[in-house]
């Protein structure tokens, strides 16, 4: 295969189009291109007139090495196809099944290659399975009881099930692992496009579905999964891991734990500190959410109100403050909802979501600021929880235990917002008016502001005063990080900590990959699990 780098095609491109201007790359006829593979599609808008798909792509034909040569082209080379491997089976006895806390993607993408490949994993999720899990969450956001085991951060599929399911990654990918987690998305159920596209989303309807024939695979491997399955204790004896409590009066012996808990199971880091598990403490960011028409980010992106191929915009902004802290998007859900994203009673968390169409009205994202250790009060590992909780409970008796919600120009004056301007409110939970900046420390009230305002030389309208701020967003990452070695245990021999709640990912596909990384870890060191 030759790979062509750097193709350039209008959006409104056919198929053809592709082949000729391959073609014409390489200086053959279209006839003696074979087949053409797309490694990966991005969107060039820099000039609004001129908007543009960049490719590379793998062009299979005749000759290959005489075609690169009469070329000669930088952007154009042999195609190294490289593929996932995952390791042989290690030598170790295995004498009980490998025990996995949290079925996220972390969890589900290590129990998936360990069911694959003979392990037969455990899978302990303290939630509901996706199916249940949904219709809880939805219950609440019409105003009923808040379920402190099942609701947007705890269940089958884990926080990004009600999020936009981004699937980009700043995570470099040598041993493809990145491809890989994306080709099973696409083996049950996600969109082909995925495989190419610059930024790949699955959206929060699709996502269920996908999470849902994952759980069913494990199990017709010999695995099995288990809801309402909270891990109350662990078991230590001799300074060595020797099993797991559930809900408190069951036992399940185990000699292999993999921590994939999510970045909001507090109380499970508080059983792990008292057990005398290493944390520490480590930097995340919190603010708030923040709402805009997506036509006007449309216009702004593309330079037109609705795009029909390019579909909804999107954006990444950042900034350095003058008090030094840094300020940017995060999670930015286009066509989406700011939701309801708590999980313990009297306190208040929101996200963003996007189903697969993005067809909603409004363009949201985290608006953030990141936060050190030195802002959290304390010097335990356990501080940043402390400092998340101050902030959420503020935040739900601001309103009574609904979100927080204030104009970005009443934001500015320091008052509360009585009306919507021309911004139409997209929410999935019971909201109303309030003063966020009264329960906000001044430090990130002021980098907000100072934020916004450099956003609107990047985004036009981005500081209209009724864009619309909600808040507490501080579910961004995990505030506690459980040191591991380069076998990726940690000092407790035979636990795991694994994915974004032990502070090695940051989003869907980082914790799958590192669900990953932590499968073949315990694969190449011990053999299947047999009875």
């Amino acid at each position: 295969m030759i790979r062509i780098n750097q193709l350039k095609l209008p959006v409104e491109h056919t198929e053809e189009a592709l082949w000729a201007k391959a073609a014409k790359a390489l200086k053959i006829p279209v006839k003696e291109i074979r087949s053409i593979q797309i490694i990966k599609q991005s969107v060039d808008a820099r000039k609004k007139e001129e908007i543009h798909f960049t490719y590379c792509i793998d062009v299979e034909t005749a000759k290959e090495e005489s075609v690169i040569h009469k070329v000669k082209s930088g952007d154009i080379g042999i195609s190294e196809k490289k593929e996932y491997v995952f390791p042989k089976p290690g030598t170790e006895t295995m004498a009980s099944r490998p025990v996995i806390i949290g079925a996220g993607p972390a969890g589900l993408f290590c129990g998936l290659m360990l069911a694959r490949h003979g392990y037969r994993p455990l899978l302990l999720e303290r939630g509901e399975s996706v199916e249940k899990r949904s219709e809880a969450v939805d219950l609440f956001w019409k105003g009923g009881t808040l379920r402190p085991d099942c609701n947007v951060q705890f269940g089958e599929g884990g926080a990004g099930t009600f999020s936009d399911g981004k699937l980009n990654t700043l995570v470099k990918d040598p041993l493809m692992r990145n491809r890989k987690v994306l080709e099973l998305f696409v083996e049950f159920g996600a969109d082909p496009s995925i495989l190419y596209v610059n930024k790949p989303h699955i959206g929060t309807d699709v996502l269920s579905g996908i999470v849902s024939g994952m759980r069913k695979e494990i199990i017709n491997l010999g695995g099995e999964v288990r809801f309402n399955s909270r891990v109350t204790d662990f078991i230590v004896k001799d300074g060595r891991f020797k099993g797991v409590m559930v809900e408190e009066k069951e036992e399940i012996p185990a000699e292999i734990l993999v921590l994939a808990i999510g970045h909001s199971a507090r109380d499970t880091f508080e059983v792990l500190n008292e057990r005398g598990i290493p944390m520490e403490a480590k930097a995340f960011a919190v603010g708030l959410r923040i709402q805009h028409p997506q036509e006007s980010i449309n216009r702004s992106q593309y330079g037109t109100g609705n795009h029909p191929i390019l579909g909804p915009a999107d954006y990444k902004l950042t900034h350095q403050c003058t008090n030094g802290r840094g300020v940017y998007t995060f999670c930015m859900c286009p066509g989406g909802y700011v939701v309801n994203a708590s999980s313990e009673d009297n306190r208040l968390a929101v996200n963003g979501m996007s189903y697969h169409k993005r067809d909603g009205v409004n363009a949201n994202s985290a608006l953030i600021v990141t936060v050190t250790p030195e802002d959290f009060g304390g010097t335990t590992p356990l501080a940043g929880i402390a400092y998340q909780r101050r902030l959420e409970e503020a935040a739900f008796l601001s309103n009574n235990g609904k979100i927080p919600v204030q104009l970005y120009g009443d934001f500015k004056k320091n008052q509360p917002s009585k009306a919507f301007g021309d911004v139409e409110p997209a929410f999935k939970g019971l909201y109303d008016f309030t003063n966020i900046r009264e329960f906000l420390p001044a430090y990130l009230s002021e980098s907000l502001i100072q934020g916004v305002e450099a956003f609107e030389r990047r985004i036009r309208g981005f500081s209209r005063p009724d864009a619309i701020l909600a808040g507490v967003e501080s579910r961004t990452s995990s505030p506690v990080r459980i040191p591991r070695d380069e076998s990726f245990e940690c000092s407790m021999k035979g636990i795991y900590p694994c994915g974004e709640g032990a502070g090695y990912a940051g989003g869907i596909t980082s914790a799958a990959i590192d669900g990953l990384k932590v499968a073949e870890a315990i694969a190449s060191r011990f053999d299947r699990f047999s009875i």
